[in-house]
């Protein structure tokens, strides 16, 4: 507990105050603007579309890139000063984003009209939209990469200052196109807004031209694809299957229960993203790092326990307000159409707090890499998800999306308790007890 107080009031409160907070900030600006023009401009209906397209968009982007990201930033990092393992990081990597990036540019092409009948349904024609973002998609993977080579060369200022930039690129160029062309404008901005970053990034990268002579044919490794593929996986899983699954929840909502009342649900899941990027923040910064440091039961459990008596209090007070403060935001953020948005906060909120406890305990996969653990789980939450959105839909109309989101995350929270029981409330070994308390002297001197 005391290494938490610690830390945030040495580190977490001074990143507050850096660049990477002012990004967080002007991402969610931009992100209230945004949603403020297509709320006045394309209205619910319009809304729910760009939803649909959004969650595509993620999929297609994270198979582009397969879901390589977090391991080339390790292995990067790894090898920085070791030239030879360095560049078969770097061509192992682009080659096998070349290939993903080729294959899914020509399968989205070529095959526009059946995506958008999915997506879009039939009634509704933007497949030229689906194949504008088939072309950019390739310089979406390059941008990645770039960023994954800036940061496995701990660049983090040049990072921040890059997103940044793109933060205040995407929204102005959103707005503009938004304004011009209403749900046109809307849905192409989805699609290139993320690869015009490519450009800010390019003047990043130029001015380390010796990573391109790194990237070598000759020097992709199969050894090296084994190592990034479990970082793959586990990152392709959730980012492809999840978004998917909210597109069929979506399309359910809009078959069964109108366009409109999915645009609500849709606003709704774009408020709550909105106030968990603080948490997921602080997680990041502290419970994953603290996790992967940590080699005993006692310290997995005092970390855990020790978050909960900190920060979830807060993070309750401040679903509270926000509860309480409901119809205020609704307005702020939207307009008068999107009233009805207030009615699903309840059920919305409740599943974000029992989501955070869990993925607060659920870190431990990651921070050990336990690889069926993760996929077993987040298997399991998909579909429960989609099952209970099915039922509770038909059963309570739109409000049933959120009262399945709740029901899905109280169902995985008992799972993740269930795995970690002996580590969170099991007896602990005297061995480990002593080890843990002589560390903990230790440190106190």
């Amino acid at each position: 507990m005391k290494k938490l107080l610690n830390y945030i009031n040495n580190n977490v409160l001074v990143k507050v105050a850096s660049l990477n907070s002012v990004s967080v900030i002007i991402k969610i600006i931009a992100g209230f603007l945004t949603s403020k023009f297509i709320a006045i401009f394309v209205g619910a209906e319009g809304l729910a579309l760009v939803g649909n397209l959004r969650n595509f968009v993620s999929s297609a982007q994270s198979f582009s890139i397969l879901g390589l990201y977090n391991g080339v930033v390790k292995y990067i990092a790894q090898n920085k000063s070791n030239r030879v393992e360095l560049s078969k990081t770097l061509s192992t990597a682009f080659y096998l984003g070349f290939i993903a990036t080729a294959i899914i540019c020509s399968f989205i092409y070529y095959n526009a009209d059946y995506i958008n009948d999915s997506i879009f349904h039939e009634y509704n024609d933007y497949a030229y939209v689906i194949k504008i973002f088939a072309i950019v998609l390739p310089f979406y993977a390059l941008n990645m990469l770039c960023f994954s080579i800036m940061n496995g060369f701990s660049k983090f200022k040049f990072l921040i200052v890059f997103n940044i930039f793109g933060q205040i690129l995407g929204a102005v160029i959103t707005i503009f196109l938004i304004w011009q062309n209403q749900i046109d404008g809307a849905l192409i901005s989805v699609v290139i807004a993320e690869s015009l970053l490519f450009l800010i990034t390019l003047v990043g990268i130029l001015n380390r031209k010796n990573f391109t002579k790194l990237v070598r044919v000759t020097q992709f490794s199969l050894a090296y694809v084994k190592k990034l593929s479990s970082y793959s996986i586990m990152a392709l899983f959730s980012a492809i299957v999840m978004p998917l699954v909210a597109i069929a929840i979506r399309s359910y909502i809009i078959d069964e229960v109108g366009l409109k009342e999915a645009g609500m649900w849709e606003a709704m899941n774009r408020i709550s993203k909105y106030y968990l990027m603080f948490v997921y923040s602080l997680l990041t910064l502290y419970i994953l790092p603290r996790f992967s440091e940590i080699n005993s039961t006692k310290g997995f459990r005092k970390e855990v326990f020790g978050f909960y008596k900190t920060i979830i209090p807060i993070f309750a007070g401040g679903l509270l307000i926000i509860y309480l403060l409901r119809e205020y935001i609704v307005q702020i953020l939207f307009t008068f159409e999107f009233d009805p948005v207030s009615d699903l906060f309840l059920w919305q909120l409740l599943g974000d707090f029992v989501k955070v406890l869990s993925i607060i305990i659920a870190y431990q996969f990651l921070a050990k890499r336990m690889f069926w653990h993760y996929i077993i789980t987040e298997a399991f939450s998909v579909i429960i998800l989609y099952l209970t959105s099915m039922f509770f839909i038909d059963n309570f109309g739109v409000k049933g999306a959120n009262i399945a989101h709740f029901v899905t995350y109280v169902m995985y929270y008992g799972v993740i308790l269930l795995i970690f029981s002996s580590s969170l409330f099991g007896v602990l070994p005297d061995a480990e007890i002593e080890k843990e308390d002589s560390q903990d002297s230790q440190n106190s001197k």
